[in-house]
């Protein structure tokens, strides 16, 4: 029973310590021998006779101009390059020598890009219990403190274990164009300190090397940023999924225009319309938002009976064109008029204005469902 422990020991002991070091995990396994094997000479053919076809399967193309002719044997790495994954809502991925820049679009025009963003590096941070050395919200920067990750190479019931340690500092740069819809975030690598059993490691990274591991940090950041943007878009849905109260607002006078006040920004009524207008029987043929236009056709599906009887019925010609005017109010930015008008842009009379509020203003003051 004795000696069926021992060799239990033993075999645990082995299975722990067959671990390999971060270094040798980048090499292929066996020996490099290869390296310094003779060229073979090509065969030589008798003058007179036909040099023999060879099989183009296994030929090894000519190095490029600027490749690295020292990179074989141990100095090849074979890991795969990372993937980046670019998650979260409005973000893709452009890459640098030495960083990697996330351009970043905004999803939600009432909140501020550049806070946004900011904001998020500085919660991903927390999440990681990564401390913070230095930040700028004016220039964008925030530089993290050290960064420390251990891994026990080899461990041992009878000695100390061995210890692969990385300690790293991050800089993260939060960049947003003037026009504030869009912005970069920049991470680049700033220190970088490596040991191994106590011993500090004199191996230079190249920027291969760097990109790894920006790639790994973006690939945490942009994780968590999917996180928060996703409840960004959720809140809103809910938001959008709230009905929009509407008020009718008669013309002052036989040369104005009534006209609809929508309690509601322009952008979330521009984007209720869109909705709204086919559920009434108005056909978008076009829409200009830089000009605040919906050209549309009214297409008449009430019917006879209904129309002759009820006093909702939209007073409009069947297949004609029509034009939305939709506009910020000009003293509550959180208000909204729309106007509407014939093809030629002049103003319909008032009745048939106040059928079209009847039929719309109900639609729009409905909660939706959430999707």
């Amino acid at each position: 029973m004795l000696k069926l422990k021992e060799i239990s020991l033993v075999v645990a002991t082995l299975t722990v310590t067959a671990c390999t070091t971060p270094l040798e995990r980048r090499q292929a396994d066996g020996g490099f021998d290869y390296v310094n094997a003779p060229e073979t000479k090509p065969l030589t053919i008798p003058e007179g006779l036909k040099t023999p076809k060879y099989s183009q399967e296994y030929a090894i193309p000519p190095l490029k101009a600027k490749a690295n002719n020292a990179v074989v044997g141990e100095a090849l790495d074979i890991r795969p390059p990372l993937q980046i994954l670019p998650m979260a809502d409005g973000t893709h991925v452009e890459e640098g020598s030495d960083n990697i820049k996330v351009v970043v679009e905004t999803i939600d025009n009432s909140v501020d890009l550049k806070k946004e963003m900011f904001t998020v590096v500085e919660g991903f941070l927390k999440s990681k219990n990564y401390g913070i050395a230095k930040e700028d919200y004016d220039t964008g920067v925030i530089d993290t403190d050290w960064i420390d990750h251990e891994e026990v190479i080899d461990s041992s019931w009878f000695g100390a274990d061995k210890v692969y340690k990385v300690r790293q500092r991050y800089q993260f740069i939060v960049e947003v164009r003037p026009h504030g819809r869009t912005g970069n975030l920049i991470i680049n690598l700033l220190d970088h300190q490596q040991s191994y059993n106590g011993e500090d490691s004199q191996q230079l990274l190249n920027s291969e090397d760097k990109k790894r591991y920006t790639i790994d940090m973006l690939n945490s950041a942009v994780g968590f940023m999917a996180k928060e943007r996703a409840r960004i878009v959720q809140d809103m849905k809910v938001k959008q999924s709230k009905g929009i109260d509407m008020s009718y607002v008669a013309a002052a006078n036989d040369k104005d225009e009534g006209y609809w006040l929508a309690d509601a920004p322009l952008k979330r009524t521009w984007d209720r319309l869109a909705l709204v207008l086919p559920e009434v029987g108005f056909e978008v043929v076009d829409m200009d938002s830089a000009k605040g236009l919906y050209y549309v056709k009214f297409n008449d599906t009430s019917g006879f009976w209904s129309s002759l009887f009820s006093d909702d019925s939209i007073k409009l010609k069947d297949k004609a064109n029509y034009r939305l005017l939709v506009a910020q109010d000009k003293n509550d930015a959180n208000k909204t008029e729309i106007r509407i008008r014939d093809n030629e842009d002049q103003p319909l009379s008032e009745d048939k204005v106040q059928s079209v509020y009847k039929a719309v203003s109900g639609i729009m003051s409905e909660d939706r469902k959430i999707r």
